[in-house]
Protein backbone atom coordinates (compact mmCIF):
# COMPACT_ATOMS: atom_id res chain seq x y z
CA UNK A 1 0.00 0.00 0.00
CA UNK A 2 1.31 3.42 -0.92
CA UNK A 3 1.97 5.90 1.87
CA UNK A 4 1.32 9.63 1.85
CA UNK A 5 4.20 11.82 3.03
CA UNK A 6 3.13 15.31 4.11
CA UNK A 7 4.01 17.96 6.66
CA UNK A 8 1.78 19.11 9.49
CA UNK A 9 0.88 22.25 7.56
CA UNK A 10 -0.21 20.45 4.39
CA UNK A 11 -3.91 19.97 3.78
CA UNK A 12 -4.95 16.71 2.16
CA UNK A 13 -6.92 17.32 -1.04
CA UNK A 14 -9.51 15.31 -2.92
CA UNK A 15 -6.88 14.73 -5.62
CA UNK A 16 -4.54 13.15 -3.07
CA UNK A 17 -7.31 10.93 -1.73
CA UNK A 18 -8.17 9.82 -5.27
CA UNK A 19 -4.52 9.10 -6.09
CA UNK A 20 -3.93 7.13 -2.88
CA UNK A 21 -7.15 5.17 -3.32
CA UNK A 22 -6.52 4.52 -6.99
CA UNK A 23 -9.85 6.03 -8.06
CA UNK A 24 -11.05 9.15 -9.87
CA UNK A 25 -11.71 12.50 -8.17
CA UNK A 26 -15.32 12.18 -9.33
CA UNK A 27 -15.69 8.97 -7.31
CA UNK A 28 -14.30 10.66 -4.21
CA UNK A 29 -16.62 13.63 -4.69
CA UNK A 30 -19.59 11.31 -5.05
CA UNK A 31 -18.60 9.49 -1.87
CA UNK A 32 -18.28 12.77 0.07
CA UNK A 33 -21.60 13.96 -1.32
CA UNK A 34 -23.38 10.80 -0.19
CA UNK A 35 -24.01 9.49 -3.71
CA UNK A 36 -23.31 5.91 -2.61
CA UNK A 37 -25.58 4.31 -5.20
CA UNK A 38 -23.20 5.46 -7.92
CA UNK A 39 -20.30 3.54 -6.35
CA UNK A 40 -19.67 -0.15 -5.82
CA UNK A 41 -19.29 -1.54 -2.33
CA UNK A 42 -15.59 -2.13 -3.02
CA UNK A 43 -15.01 1.48 -4.10
CA UNK A 44 -16.90 2.86 -1.09
CA UNK A 45 -14.79 0.82 1.30
CA UNK A 46 -11.57 1.73 -0.51
CA UNK A 47 -12.32 5.47 -0.45
CA UNK A 48 -13.48 5.39 3.17
CA UNK A 49 -10.33 3.60 4.30
CA UNK A 50 -8.11 6.06 2.42
CA UNK A 51 -9.88 9.09 3.89
CA UNK A 52 -9.41 7.74 7.40
CA UNK A 53 -5.75 6.82 6.79
CA UNK A 54 -4.88 10.24 5.36
CA UNK A 55 -6.99 12.16 7.89
CA UNK A 56 -8.77 13.98 5.11
CA UNK A 57 -11.27 16.61 6.25
CA UNK A 58 -13.46 18.24 3.61
CA UNK A 59 -13.66 22.04 3.59
CA UNK A 60 -17.12 22.82 4.89
CA UNK A 61 -16.80 26.35 3.54
CA UNK A 62 -16.01 25.14 0.04
CA UNK A 63 -18.76 22.53 0.11
CA UNK A 64 -21.21 25.10 1.40
CA UNK A 65 -20.36 27.64 -1.26
CA UNK A 66 -20.68 25.00 -3.96
CA UNK A 67 -24.12 23.99 -2.70
CA UNK A 68 -25.24 27.50 -1.74
CA UNK A 69 -25.19 26.67 1.99
CA UNK A 70 -22.34 27.42 4.40
CA UNK A 71 -24.24 26.55 7.60
CA UNK A 72 -22.63 29.62 9.19
CA UNK A 73 -24.53 32.12 11.32
CA UNK A 74 -23.06 35.48 12.28
CA UNK A 75 -23.63 37.11 15.66
CA UNK A 76 -22.80 40.75 16.35
CA UNK A 77 -22.87 41.95 19.95
CA UNK A 78 -22.54 45.53 21.07
CA UNK A 79 -20.30 44.74 24.04
CA UNK A 80 -18.79 41.33 24.77
CA UNK A 81 -17.72 42.62 28.21
CA UNK A 82 -21.39 42.80 29.17
CA UNK A 83 -22.29 39.55 31.00
CA UNK A 84 -25.62 39.62 29.16
CA UNK A 85 -23.86 39.10 25.82
CA UNK A 86 -21.91 36.09 27.09
CA UNK A 87 -25.00 34.50 28.63
CA UNK A 88 -27.06 34.92 25.44
CA UNK A 89 -24.15 33.51 23.43
CA UNK A 90 -24.38 30.22 25.38
CA UNK A 91 -27.98 29.72 24.32
CA UNK A 92 -27.27 30.68 20.73
CA UNK A 93 -24.35 28.24 20.51
CA UNK A 94 -26.47 25.42 21.90
CA UNK A 95 -29.17 26.01 19.28
CA UNK A 96 -26.57 26.12 16.50
CA UNK A 97 -25.10 22.81 17.62
CA UNK A 98 -28.57 21.26 17.76
CA UNK A 99 -29.29 22.26 14.17
CA UNK A 100 -25.83 21.68 12.68
CA UNK A 101 -24.72 25.29 12.30
CA UNK A 102 -21.55 27.11 13.32
CA UNK A 103 -21.72 30.49 15.05
CA UNK A 104 -19.28 33.28 14.17
CA UNK A 105 -19.06 36.02 16.81
CA UNK A 106 -18.06 39.66 16.29
CA UNK A 107 -17.81 42.25 19.07
CA UNK A 108 -18.52 45.81 17.90
CA UNK A 109 -17.66 47.55 21.17
CA UNK A 110 -20.64 49.89 20.71
CA UNK A 111 -18.67 51.47 17.87
CA UNK A 112 -20.38 52.35 14.59
CA UNK A 113 -17.25 51.90 12.47
CA UNK A 114 -16.46 48.48 13.95
CA UNK A 115 -20.07 47.46 13.43
CA UNK A 116 -19.82 48.19 9.70
CA UNK A 117 -16.50 46.35 9.47
CA UNK A 118 -17.93 43.33 11.27
CA UNK A 119 -20.92 43.19 8.94
CA UNK A 120 -18.60 43.26 5.94
CA UNK A 121 -16.41 40.53 7.43
CA UNK A 122 -19.36 38.24 8.10
CA UNK A 123 -20.68 38.86 4.61
CA UNK A 124 -17.33 37.75 3.19
CA UNK A 125 -17.79 34.39 4.93
CA UNK A 126 -21.24 33.99 3.32
CA UNK A 127 -23.12 33.59 6.59
CA UNK A 128 -26.69 32.43 6.03
CA UNK A 129 -28.20 34.66 8.68
CA UNK A 130 -27.38 37.14 11.40
CA UNK A 131 -28.12 37.71 15.08
CA UNK A 132 -27.69 41.38 15.86
CA UNK A 133 -27.37 43.20 19.18
CA UNK A 134 -26.94 46.66 17.73
CA UNK A 135 -25.50 49.84 19.20
CA UNK A 136 -28.69 51.35 17.84
CA UNK A 137 -27.53 54.53 16.12
CA UNK A 138 -26.46 53.60 12.58
CA UNK A 139 -29.26 51.79 10.78
CA UNK A 140 -28.19 52.14 7.13
CA UNK A 141 -26.31 48.79 6.88
CA UNK A 142 -29.22 46.90 8.40
CA UNK A 143 -31.73 48.63 6.16
CA UNK A 144 -29.69 47.40 3.22
CA UNK A 145 -29.88 43.85 4.57
CA UNK A 146 -33.63 44.24 4.96
CA UNK A 147 -34.03 45.42 1.38
CA UNK A 148 -32.09 42.35 0.25
CA UNK A 149 -34.38 40.10 2.34
CA UNK A 150 -31.35 38.79 4.24
CA UNK A 151 -32.37 36.83 7.37
CA UNK A 152 -31.73 38.87 10.53
CA UNK A 153 -33.02 38.53 14.09
CA UNK A 154 -32.44 41.36 16.55
CA UNK A 155 -31.41 40.66 20.12
CA UNK A 156 -33.16 42.83 22.73
CA UNK A 157 -32.82 46.15 20.86
CA UNK A 158 -35.26 47.36 18.23
CA UNK A 159 -34.18 49.35 15.19
CA UNK A 160 -36.66 51.86 13.81
CA UNK A 161 -37.32 51.42 10.13
CA UNK A 162 -35.98 47.84 10.00
CA UNK A 163 -38.49 45.05 9.53
CA UNK A 164 -36.70 42.29 11.46
CA UNK A 165 -37.82 39.80 14.07
CA UNK A 166 -36.77 40.54 17.64
CA UNK A 167 -36.16 38.24 20.59
CA UNK A 168 -35.45 39.61 24.05
CA UNK A 169 -36.67 40.48 27.50
CA UNK A 170 -40.02 42.15 28.05
CA UNK A 171 -38.19 45.20 29.38
CA UNK A 172 -41.26 47.27 30.18
CA UNK A 173 -42.89 44.59 32.31
CA UNK A 174 -39.60 43.60 33.95
CA UNK A 175 -38.87 47.19 35.02
CA UNK A 176 -42.44 47.60 36.21
CA UNK A 177 -42.10 44.41 38.27
CA UNK A 178 -38.83 45.62 39.80
CA UNK A 179 -40.18 49.08 40.65
CA UNK A 180 -43.43 47.76 42.09
CA UNK A 181 -41.39 45.44 44.30
CA UNK A 182 -39.38 48.36 45.68
CA UNK A 183 -42.53 50.39 46.27
CA UNK A 184 -44.19 47.47 48.03
CA UNK A 185 -41.15 47.16 50.30
CA UNK A 186 -41.66 50.75 51.46
CA UNK A 187 -39.18 52.63 49.25
CA UNK A 188 -40.56 55.91 47.92
CA UNK A 189 -37.62 57.80 46.42
CA UNK A 190 -36.23 55.63 43.65
CA UNK A 191 -33.55 56.27 41.03
CA UNK A 192 -33.29 54.23 37.83
CA UNK A 193 -29.60 54.29 36.90
CA UNK A 194 -28.92 53.50 33.24
CA UNK A 195 -26.38 54.09 30.52
CA UNK A 196 -27.41 56.70 27.91
CA UNK A 197 -30.94 56.08 26.67
CA UNK A 198 -30.63 57.52 23.18
CA UNK A 199 -31.01 54.92 20.45
CA UNK A 200 -31.20 51.90 22.79
CA UNK A 201 -34.76 50.56 22.94
CA UNK A 202 -34.10 48.11 25.79
CA UNK A 203 -33.03 50.94 28.13
CA UNK A 204 -35.93 53.07 26.96
CA UNK A 205 -38.31 50.17 27.69
CA UNK A 206 -36.95 49.83 31.20
CA UNK A 207 -37.40 53.52 31.78
CA UNK A 208 -40.99 53.29 30.51
CA UNK A 209 -41.81 50.46 32.91
CA UNK A 210 -40.15 52.31 35.78
CA UNK A 211 -42.13 55.49 35.11
CA UNK A 212 -45.39 53.57 34.77
CA UNK A 213 -44.91 51.98 38.17
CA UNK A 214 -43.89 55.25 39.80
CA UNK A 215 -46.96 56.98 38.34
CA UNK A 216 -49.11 54.55 40.31
CA UNK A 217 -47.60 55.66 43.63
CA UNK A 218 -49.08 58.96 44.84
CA UNK A 219 -46.28 59.58 47.35
CA UNK A 220 -43.44 58.28 45.21
CA UNK A 221 -40.59 60.15 43.57
CA UNK A 222 -38.71 58.64 40.64
CA UNK A 223 -35.73 59.90 38.66
CA UNK A 224 -33.82 58.46 35.72
CA UNK A 225 -30.07 58.94 36.10
CA UNK A 226 -27.97 58.46 32.95
CA UNK A 227 -24.37 57.46 33.60
CA UNK A 228 -21.24 57.01 31.50
CA UNK A 229 -19.31 53.95 32.60
CA UNK A 230 -16.22 54.98 30.62
CA UNK A 231 -15.84 58.08 32.81
CA UNK A 232 -14.18 57.10 36.11
CA UNK A 233 -16.17 58.23 39.13
CA UNK A 234 -19.20 59.34 37.10
CA UNK A 235 -21.60 56.88 38.74
CA UNK A 236 -20.55 57.98 42.23
CA UNK A 237 -20.93 61.64 41.29
CA UNK A 238 -24.42 61.15 39.84
CA UNK A 239 -25.57 59.14 42.87
CA UNK A 240 -24.17 61.67 45.30
CA UNK A 241 -26.06 64.47 43.51
CA UNK A 242 -29.27 62.44 43.65
CA UNK A 243 -28.84 61.82 47.38
CA UNK A 244 -28.26 65.54 47.93
CA UNK A 245 -31.43 66.43 45.99
CA UNK A 246 -33.45 64.11 48.24
CA UNK A 247 -31.86 65.46 51.44
CA UNK A 248 -35.10 67.00 52.70
CA UNK A 249 -37.39 64.15 51.69
CA UNK A 250 -39.04 62.16 54.46
CA UNK A 251 -39.14 59.07 52.26
CA UNK A 252 -37.05 55.92 51.86
CA UNK A 253 -34.46 55.75 49.10
CA UNK A 254 -33.60 52.95 46.65
CA UNK A 255 -31.66 52.41 43.43
CA UNK A 256 -32.70 50.33 40.44
CA UNK A 257 -29.66 49.45 38.29
CA UNK A 258 -30.28 49.19 34.56
CA UNK A 259 -27.91 46.27 33.85
CA UNK A 260 -25.14 44.16 35.33
CA UNK A 261 -22.30 46.52 34.40
CA UNK A 262 -24.12 49.45 35.99
CA UNK A 263 -24.79 47.26 39.05
CA UNK A 264 -21.08 46.72 39.64
CA UNK A 265 -20.31 50.42 39.39
CA UNK A 266 -23.14 51.25 41.79
CA UNK A 267 -21.85 48.73 44.35
CA UNK A 268 -18.38 50.27 44.09
CA UNK A 269 -19.78 53.80 44.36
CA UNK A 270 -21.78 52.98 47.47
CA UNK A 271 -18.72 51.40 49.01
CA UNK A 272 -16.68 54.54 48.30
CA UNK A 273 -19.34 56.56 50.14
CA UNK A 274 -19.39 54.03 52.98
CA UNK A 275 -23.09 53.32 52.43
CA UNK A 276 -24.67 49.96 53.11
CA UNK A 277 -27.74 48.33 51.67
CA UNK A 278 -30.41 48.10 52.92
CA UNK A 279 -29.42 50.13 56.00
CA UNK A 280 -28.75 53.29 54.00
CA UNK A 281 -30.24 52.56 50.60
CA UNK A 282 -32.28 49.82 48.93
CA UNK A 283 -30.83 48.19 45.81
CA UNK A 284 -32.26 46.08 43.00
CA UNK A 285 -30.35 45.29 39.81
CA UNK A 286 -31.13 44.04 36.34
CA UNK A 287 -29.19 40.84 35.54
CA UNK A 288 -28.48 37.98 37.91
CA UNK A 289 -24.70 37.72 38.12
CA UNK A 290 -22.47 35.19 39.86
CA UNK A 291 -21.55 37.73 42.53
CA UNK A 292 -25.08 39.02 43.17
CA UNK A 293 -25.71 36.76 46.20
CA UNK A 294 -22.23 37.43 47.61
CA UNK A 295 -21.98 41.21 47.86
CA UNK A 296 -23.03 42.63 51.20
CA UNK A 297 -26.20 40.92 52.37
CA UNK A 298 -27.02 39.78 48.83
CA UNK A 299 -28.37 41.90 45.96
CA UNK A 300 -31.93 41.52 44.68
CA UNK A 301 -32.06 41.10 40.92
CA UNK A 302 -34.22 40.77 37.84
CA UNK A 303 -32.94 37.61 36.20
CA UNK A 304 -33.16 37.62 32.43
CA UNK A 305 -33.81 34.32 30.59
CA UNK A 306 -30.59 34.85 28.66
CA UNK A 307 -30.06 31.23 27.58
CA UNK A 308 -33.63 31.05 26.28
CA UNK A 309 -33.21 34.37 24.48
CA UNK A 310 -30.14 33.11 22.61
CA UNK A 311 -31.65 29.71 21.83
CA UNK A 312 -34.99 31.15 20.70
CA UNK A 313 -33.29 33.77 18.55
CA UNK A 314 -31.36 31.12 16.60
CA UNK A 315 -34.46 29.00 16.08
CA UNK A 316 -36.38 32.03 14.86
CA UNK A 317 -33.50 32.90 12.52
CA UNK A 318 -33.50 29.38 11.07
CA UNK A 319 -37.20 29.76 10.26
CA UNK A 320 -36.30 32.85 8.21
CA UNK A 321 -33.29 31.13 6.62
CA UNK A 322 -35.59 28.34 5.51
CA UNK A 323 -37.78 30.77 3.63
CA UNK A 324 -40.56 32.03 5.87
CA UNK A 325 -41.64 35.53 4.81
CA UNK A 326 -44.37 36.26 7.36
CA UNK A 327 -44.80 39.64 9.06
CA UNK A 328 -42.26 40.78 11.61
CA UNK A 329 -42.48 39.02 14.98
CA UNK A 330 -41.40 40.04 18.48
CA UNK A 331 -40.80 37.32 21.06
CA UNK A 332 -40.54 38.95 24.49
CA UNK A 333 -39.70 36.72 27.45
CA UNK A 334 -40.44 37.40 31.12
CA UNK A 335 -37.84 38.28 33.71
CA UNK A 336 -37.79 36.75 37.19
CA UNK A 337 -37.48 38.68 40.45
CA UNK A 338 -34.95 37.24 42.90
CA UNK A 339 -35.55 38.88 46.27
CA UNK A 340 -32.59 39.23 48.62
CA UNK A 341 -31.87 41.49 51.58
CA UNK A 342 -30.72 44.49 49.57
CA UNK A 343 -34.39 45.28 48.91
CA UNK A 344 -35.88 44.04 52.17
CA UNK A 345 -38.93 45.78 53.60
CA UNK A 346 -38.25 49.11 55.29
CA UNK A 347 -41.88 50.04 55.93
CA UNK A 348 -41.80 48.99 59.60
CA UNK A 349 -38.30 50.16 60.44
CA UNK A 350 -37.96 53.88 61.07
CA UNK A 351 -34.17 53.84 60.67
CA UNK A 352 -33.71 52.10 57.32
CA UNK A 353 -33.00 53.80 53.97
CA UNK A 354 -33.95 57.32 55.06
CA UNK A 355 -33.14 60.04 52.55
CA UNK A 356 -32.06 62.41 55.31
CA UNK A 357 -29.77 59.79 56.82
CA UNK A 358 -27.83 59.32 53.57
CA UNK A 359 -27.33 63.05 53.15
CA UNK A 360 -25.79 63.22 56.60
CA UNK A 361 -23.44 60.30 56.02
CA UNK A 362 -22.08 61.42 52.67
CA UNK A 363 -21.63 64.90 54.08
CA UNK A 364 -18.88 63.66 56.35
CA UNK A 365 -20.38 61.06 58.63
CA UNK A 366 -19.09 57.53 59.06
CA UNK A 367 -20.55 54.23 58.10
CA UNK A 368 -19.55 50.61 57.80
CA UNK A 369 -18.25 49.52 54.42
CA UNK A 370 -20.22 47.15 52.21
Amino acid sequence: MRQSIRTGTDRVTIAQVAREAGVSKTSVSRFLGGEFDALSQHLREQIDATIKRLGYQPSQMARGLKGGRTRLIGMLVADILNPYSVAVLHGAEAACQKHGYTLMLCNTGNDEKREKQSLAALHSYSVEGLLFNTQGRSVAPLKELGQAAFPVVLLDRRIDGCDFDLVGLDNVNAARLATQHLLAQGYTDIALVVQPLYGVSSRQGRQAGFLQAMAGCANGHGETLEVHLDQPGHVATVLREFFERRRHSSGRIAILAGNGMVSLQIALALQSMKLQFPDDVGLLCFDELAWSPLVGCGISTIEQPTYEIGFTAIERLLVRINGERSVRMEILLDGRLIHRKSSCSVADDEALALCSRIAGKIGGGTGAPL
